[in-house]
């Protein structure tokens, strides 16, 4: 039987490499509570991010958490439903009230023609997401927010090293958070970390990462949670950080593998190309049209699965239609709906070899005649 191919794996430095960066922590003793790699890594991360301040997390579901605590703000906050849980369970940890703005089916992102319709007195924010690392449309997004005096917090889990029209990702909006978490382009093993403008705003992020600890530890002003990234991910992200251009281009050529094998398999739409985007390459999404391609999704994807090969059905369903929201919160989004039930991503990261590459499109151009186990 052929080995596993899993929809992705972790990018991970040389052994060694990692030795010697933990090694650090056996000479300082420093564990967590902001230590010297801790730091050390911060100030990286500001050079690469192109970012006037940078925050960092144990994951990137508490940074998005406290950038909502951060900054005040109360009410709605306009939101995609086609996007992973933690997007919608930050706004409602932090006592927000999610709106679901559809998305537009050309590039999967918030749709910004539907945003303005959702706008009331209680609207306090906007929350795009960058889904597959694909950029939404920023130009428009700021006008709005402009317009209304809105916050605009970018959830840019996929998108860390995309740049847009020469700059990094993080340069846009009021705040923007990365995730750092084993499955992405870059990880920390878990982790994560909030850009944002507005120096303004540190002590309180700081004070909500750390309990809402102040005056040296002798008083609790907000209630905080624990959040910090300790040592050891630091010490990654710091590894990790010095192979992502290879990473990135590694990925590149599998994308361009991908694209080249499928181009002309009828009912099979391939990724949106973007100008002016700097691309990581994060996902490979193809979104299945069962009357063309006469199978559905599910049907390929279980293909492919007896075949060792596993995709992910990512994201399904649209997050208004899972339990925790369906019916629950404002938003009616049927493109949302469309793309959860028809889109399936395929295996992506830099150690996938050629061959497999080529075995998936094969099944996937062949709807598996001939490639059952």
């Amino acid at each position: 039987m052929d080995k596993k191919i899993m929809v992705t794996q972790s990018s991970m430095p040389l052994f060694e490499d990692y030795c010697e960066e933990i090694k650090k922590i056996w000479d300082n003793r420093w564990l967590t509570n902001m230590g010297p790699i801790h730091n050390e890594f911060r100030e990286k991360l500001i050079e690469y991010t192109e970012s006037d301040n940078v925050e960092l997390f144990v994951n990137g579901h508490q940074a998005l958490v406290n950038a909502y605590k951060s900054l005040g703000i109360k009410g709605e906050v306009i939101t995609t439903s086609f996007t992973f849980a933690s997007t919608v369970n930050a706004i409602v940890e932090a006592g927000l009230t999610p709106v679901f703005c559809d998305i537009n089916l050309k590039d999967y992102t918030i749709d910004t023609d539907k945003i303005e319709s959702l706008i009331t007195k209680e609207t306090c924010a906007i929350a795009p997401v960058h889904v597959y690392g694909i950029v939404c449309d920023i130009e428009k997004i700021r006008h709005i927010a402009e317009k209304y005096n809105l916050k605009v917090i970018y959830d840019a889990a996929h998108a860390f090293g995309v740049k847009y029209k020469n700059k990094g990702i993080a340069s846009y909006g009021d705040v923007t958070m990365f995730s750092f978490h084993a499955t992405k382009v870059f990880n920390t093993i878990e982790g994560g970390c909030l850009c944002y403008k507005d120096k303004g705003l540190t002590q309180k992020i700081i004070e909500n990462r750390n309990f809402g600890l102040t005056k040296g530890g002798e008083d609790v002003e907000i209630c905080g949670s624990n959040a910090k990234m300790n040592e050891f991910q630091a010490a990654m992200g710091i590894c990790n950080l010095k192979g992502l251009k290879m990473a990135i281009e590694k990925r590149k050529k599998i994308s361009e593998e991908y694209d080249y094998l499928l181009k002309d398999t009828k009912g099979i739409k391939l990724m949106p190309v973007q100008n002016d985007v700097e691309k990581n390459y994060a996902y490979y999404p193809i979104v299945v049209d069962p009357e063309a391609y006469l199978m559905t999704r599910d049907e390929l994807c279980q293909i492919l699965n007896e075949n060792n090969i596993f995709p992910r059905k990512y994201f399904y369903p649209a997050l208004n239609e899972t339990t925790a929201y369906r019916g629950k919160y404002k938003g009616e989004t049927p493109n949302a709906r469309n793309l959860a039930e028809n889109v399936l991503c395929l295996p992506i990261y830099e150690n996938l070899e050629l061959k497999d590459i080529q075995r998936i499109c094969s099944i996937i151009n062949n709807k598996g005649i001939g490639n059952r186990l």
